[in-house]
């Protein structure tokens, strides 16, 4: 007589519990399914092309000029020395505020010294995101750069990115950026093919060219290319995107035109050995490749200074001799240009995980 108001009671209990658990259940799958269908709407899909600048009075260069670049991944300020990365097997997120700033500001100064340089290709430019603080990176980092033209193609932007769980990156835009003395006739963001699978997609980059033109004193054209090529695939996503860009650059030069392209490839020049800066490179989070040696045809130039690393692994601080060091920034460069220096400036990846990395050129007859 008194066993079943008691038995009564625990099953009233039990059966409370299965409620809960199936009402928190149905609220998580709910909310994940509102928000896959947020992002899956709100997906950011670009143009194949789309122009982002245009003057009717751009500036002509002489042929007889020499023409200076530097290519730089700045990591949005928010990969320096302290740094790992959970994408690449490390834990972190993002960097402290004060720290971002203190890159940014190092960064900046860097730039500022050497604003006699032609042109800026650089890549990881914030515009506003969680991971570095919402800081509009170009306008603070350029502020002294006055009479640089300054152009931006976005190739991040995403809503919300809730990866790691733990601490999501939250919301992205950020993109390339080419800054230029002189004047562009035009500057177009060109989109890379390829993509990942659905939902992994909403989440991750669009990649792009941004294609920059400048007429010549002979009647022809420069064109300049920031590029910034896939990370984390398995190389056929950086293949679709080389075989473009391989496209566009070999019908610009049939037409006569000079051709530069620079940038963060996210694979090594062709015949560089991997081995150079050690010997830990086959790693599971990134797929260290080169270029291979017939991509381009033999006269076309690939132009990088070969005793200094450009990029260092993001899956520990950086240890000077133990983190491993490659070359994934360089510049390829076509027939008609003389090259006339090449030189990477080591910072010792104290404000960003790249090192940028300069030449000075001359367009021939």
């Amino acid at each position: 007589m008194v066993i079943l108001p008691v038995f009564n009671t625990l099953a009233t209990k039990k059966m409370r519990a299965l409620r809960k658990i199936a009402t928190i259940l149905v609220a998580a799958i709910l909310f994940i399914a509102i928000f896959i269908a947020y992002s899956t709407l709100t997906e950011f899909n670009p143009e194949p092309t789309k122009t982002e600048y245009s003057s009717n009075s751009p500036d002509t260069i002489n042929l007889s000029s020499e023409i200076t670049l530097t290519t730089w991944n700045i990591g949005y300020g928010g990969l320096g020395a302290n740094m790992d990365f959970f994408y690449d097997n490390g834990k972190k997120t993002r960097d402290t505020k004060e720290n971002t700033i203190a890159n940014l500001d190092s960064i900046k100064g860097w730039l500022t010294k050497r604003n006699s340089t032609n042109f800026f290709l650089l890549q990881e430019v914030d515009f506003g995101s969680q991971r570095s603080y919402n800081i509009e990176q170009l306008g603070y980092i350029a502020e002294s750069l006055t009479t640089h033209n300054k152009v931006i193609a976005f190739n991040y932007l995403v809503g919300f990115v809730p990866v790691p769980i733990s601490s999501p990156m939250g919301h992205v835009s950020s993109g390339l950026a080419l800054l230029s003395n002189p004047n562009p006739k035009s500057a177009v963001r060109v989109s890379y093919p390829g993509s990942y699978a659905w939902p992994k997609k909403l989440f991750m980059l669009r990649r792009c060219m941004l294609v920059n033109r400048y007429p010549t004193s002979n009647g022809k054209e420069l064109v300049v290319i920031n590029t910034h090529k896939s990370a984390f695939d398995d190389g056929s996503l950086k293949q679709q995107e080389m075989d473009k860009m391989k496209q566009l650059i070999e019908n610009e030069y049939n037409l006569g035109n000079y051709v530069i392209v620079g940038g963060d490839w996210n694979q090594a020049p062709p015949s560089f050995s991997l081995t150079t800066f050690g010997s830990n490179y086959q790693v599971e989070f990134f797929k260290l490749m080169n270029i291979t040696t017939n991509f381009m045809p033999q006269d076309w130039q690939w132009v990088y200074d070969e005793k200094k690393p450009t990029n260092r692994y993001l899956n520990e601080p950086y240890q000077k001799g133990k983190t491993y060091e490659t070359i994934l920034d360089f510049f390829l460069v076509s027939p008609n240009i003389e090259v006339i220096s090449c030189s990477t400036t080591n910072l010792n990846f104290k404000y960003s995980d790249h090192n940028p990395v300069s030449i000075s050129v001359r367009l021939k007859e």
